[in-house]
């Protein structure tokens, strides 16, 4: 009763606003030879970072529904961290021109004119394949003129205006209107995804299966989890996911299951059948998400390409995949579903290659390339953690014990007491006259009861006490 969604039950405040304090550690891949690049060699890359967000998020808009779902929005501000980053927002770092080299690679088959008009408006705009800007730029946005003229030659190829960042619609945003179930009626459901934004399941990519929302929102699942996978919907990456069990541990004394990433996530349809659906695919290990990016050729995976195939890792340098620094995981409270410490790690990429027609590629090899990665981590702490041990760790520890120690208390009890009534059944026989020629016969009831009931009484007494 305490897990369901439902104003008096002891979660619901955490699950309305999330008293996790979560952060959110950015890196970026500094661009270390963006001329050579031009000329066709390999890229050298330089991670920089971590750039650290305090991220706070809650609910508005929560509406109860008759059929035992809740909707609600759920909004995240993200609050820069100087004490907790290796640098300020106003640092320079090289990156990729993403607007532009985006641009240039879904226009690349259109009619050559096009192309010739873009490179043209390109080298007015004194726009170039790589670009120096700061690092808040890079992420919450800044002004370009390319976007008018992109969609002056191409109407609709960028369907938006105004400021251009990578993060520009993560703070002060939601992530869509979810319909969970409450779990009043079946706790087994409670936090299961009805649907999102009105959907049961998303047109982003070429399979049913692919398409499914499956799972939670990723803030608290089912209780009495078994030890196999979950599931949650990710807006950010536009489909669902699903992590598997990978051991039982503790945190800071409290049961919980740890889930991963399984090397199938982010397959390819030929290494993962079922994957088919997310494709075009390149390698294992990336997955295109242009489908639900404005078309633009961009790709996730785990940071610096772990658990992907080799051939990407190798194609830049500078990178140095490593599981305990890179690999994702969730430690969940099996028993009321409720993750205690988490850390969800993601990269973005962005493929690019020479575009004949528009001069600005030059001679860059196709490659995927990193463009920063991010990792979202909370656990539980303070309070909010003592609360929670108390309840469900030391409370039913205690009656665990107390039971072992009634068990043994009782034992002298239960010896006396039948040690009391092989006394009484004895005493008894022999105050009862006997006759040699007749058999004795067993002492009536009524005379063994009333001992029976007073011994039965003692144990009962002497448990109680």
């Amino acid at each position: 009763q305490n897990v369901r969604i439902d104003p008096t039950s002891i979660s619901f405040s955490m699950w309305k606003d999330i008293p996790v304090p979560f952060y959110m550690s950015v890196y970026f891949f500094e661009v270390l030879n963006p001329k050579e690049i031009l000329r066709g060699a390999k890229p050298v890359l330089n991670q920089r970072g971590p750039y650290v967000y305090r991220e706070f998020r809650y609910k508005t808009n929560i509406t109860f529904h008759d059929n035992d779902t809740v909707s609600f929005l759920e909004y995240r501000q993200l609050f820069f961290q100087p004490d907790l980053s290796s640098g300020s927002e106003e640092e320079y770092i090289v990156v990729p021109n993403v607007l532009m080299m985006g641009a240039a690679v879904m226009m690349e088959n259109l009619p050559n004119f096009v192309k010739l008009l873009l490179s043209g408006a390109l080298a007015g705009l004194k726009q170039e394949a790589f670009m120096n800007r700061t690092v808040g730029e890079i992420l919450w946005g800044y002004e370009d003129p390319l976007i008018d003229t992109i969609n002056s030659l191409v109407p609709g190829l960028i369907p938006f205006k105004g400021k251009f960042g990578l993060f520009v619609e993560l703070n002060n945003s939601n992530s869509g209107l979810f319909t969970v179930n409450t779990g009043m009626k079946d706790i087994s459901k409670v936090h299961m995804v009805d649907s999102w934004n009105g959907l049961k399941k998303v047109n982003y990519w070429r399979s049913n299966g692919c398409n499914m929302i499956n799972g939670t929102a990723g803030e608290m699942w089912p209780p009495f989890m078994s030890p196999t996978s979950l599931e949650f919907y990710s807006p950010d990456a536009c489909r669902s996911m699903t992590l598997v069990y990978e051991q039982s541990g503790k945190f800071k004394g409290v049961p919980t299951y740890r889930f991963v990433a399984p090397k199938t996530l982010f397959a390819n349809g030929t290494d993962y059948p079922p994957n088919e659906g997310f494709c075009p695919c390149m390698q294992s290990g990336i997955q295109n998400v242009s489908t639900c990016r404005l078309k633009a050729p961009m790709f996730i995976s785990h940071p610096h390409f772990y658990n992907a195939d080799p051939v990407l890792v190798n194609a830049v340098e500078g990178l140095h995949p490593s599981k305990d620094q890179h690999g994702l995981f969730l430690d969940v409270h099996p028993m009321t579903g409720i993750p205690m410490n988490c850390s969800i790690k993601l990269q973005l990429n962005l493929y690019i290659k020479q575009v004949p027609g528009i001069i600005q590629t030059g001679k860059i090899k196709p490659v995927v390339l990193p463009l920063l990665w991010f990792a979202e981590s909370g656990s539980i702490e303070g309070s909010v953690l003592k609360q929670f041990y108390t309840n469900l760790v030391l409370i039913p520890s205690l009656l665990d014990y107390l039971q072992y120690i009634f068990l043994a208390l009782s034992v002298p009890l239960i010896i006396s007491a039948a040690v009391l009534m092989a006394r009484s059944q004895r005493t008894a026989a022999e105050k009862s006259p006997r006759h040699p020629t007749t058999q004795s016969k067993p002492p009536p009831s009524s005379e063994t009861t009333p001992l029976l009931h007073d011994a039965g009484m003692l144990s009962q007494d002497d448990a109680e006490a």
